[in-house]
């Protein structure tokens, strides 16, 4: 028996492709962690019955109808739009790379509950960040616990190479920490403190809540997140513009 021509998922609007005029592509990914595309017809019209609700950052209830190549949204309820998220460029940036990370760690047919569970609720950290340093601990610490979720988890406790628990460096490349003596022969091994190397581990261990409670400061999200970019990178092989840009910004 073949499947039925329409189905609903709930899911969070993760990029979107201009077709055309006014339609859009949009990925999306489910509430069962799988990644969707689908046509958006009329998505980029004003006032069009799907305007508002195929932004990125969007959650939505979507009646959905399978097409020969990609879906057709036929319906779409708005669940939230994160809209304290919107109009401040560092939280839009902060969500941009939430957003782009989870694109390139879903695929169709692949189901992970905890993938949509996490962004959607990382993305609540973007709306209440009080501070760069804040916002920058959302998406350190969501990189490290989606990749780490799906197999790429660093080594922090010992050297990677030689078991030594003096470690001084960090090495995305090398696949966690290394001691001095090590890092003297992996190419682009990053000096990590001992207090940036105890946020690291909190941002694998804590959650949200305790996170959102009190970030580290400014410099040490910073740091942490250009590792999580490296870390990213690594881990994806792909190129992640908007983590670069949050990376430049002031």
């Amino acid at each position: 028996m073949g499947r039925t021509r329409t189905y609903r998922a709930r899911a969070i609007v993760v990029g979107h492709t201009k077709l055309g005029e006014q339609d859009l592509i949009l990925t999306l990914v489910s509430s069962t962690g799988e990644q969707l595309r689908a046509v958006a017809k009329g998505g980029r019209k004003p006032g069009g019955r799907l305007a508002g609700r195929c932004d990125l950052f969007c959650v939505c209830d979507f009646l959905l109808a399978r097409g020969k190549s990609l879906d057709i949204v036929t319906e779409a309820s708005l669940v939230t739009s994160y809209p304290a998220i919107r109009g401040d460029l560092g939280r839009v940036a902060a969500a941009s790379c939430l957003c782009e990370v989870a694109a390139v760690s879903t695929f169709e047919d692949m189901e992970d509950p905890f993938v949509f569970a996490i962004l959607d609720r990382a993305l609540r950290s973007c709306e209440v960040a009080t501070s760069r340093a804040a916002l920058d601990c959302v998406v350190g610490s969501f990189v490290f616990k989606l990749l780490s979720h799906g197999g790429w988890m660093p080594q922090l406790d010992t050297c990677v190479a030689c078991d030594d628990e003096q470690v001084s460096r960090f090495s995305s490349r090398a696949g966690g920490v290394l001691c001095s003596s090590c890092a003297s022969g992996v190419e682009g091994a990053e000096a990590i403190s001992g207090v940036e190397l105890s946020w690291l581990r909190a941002y694998l261990t804590h959650t949200y809540d305790q996170l959102d409670a009190e970030p580290p400061d400014a410099r040490t999200a910073t740091h942490l997140l250009a590792l999580a970019h490296s870390w990213a990178v690594t881990c994806t092989d792909a190129r992640l513009r908007a983590l670069e840009f949050l990376l430049t910004l002031p």
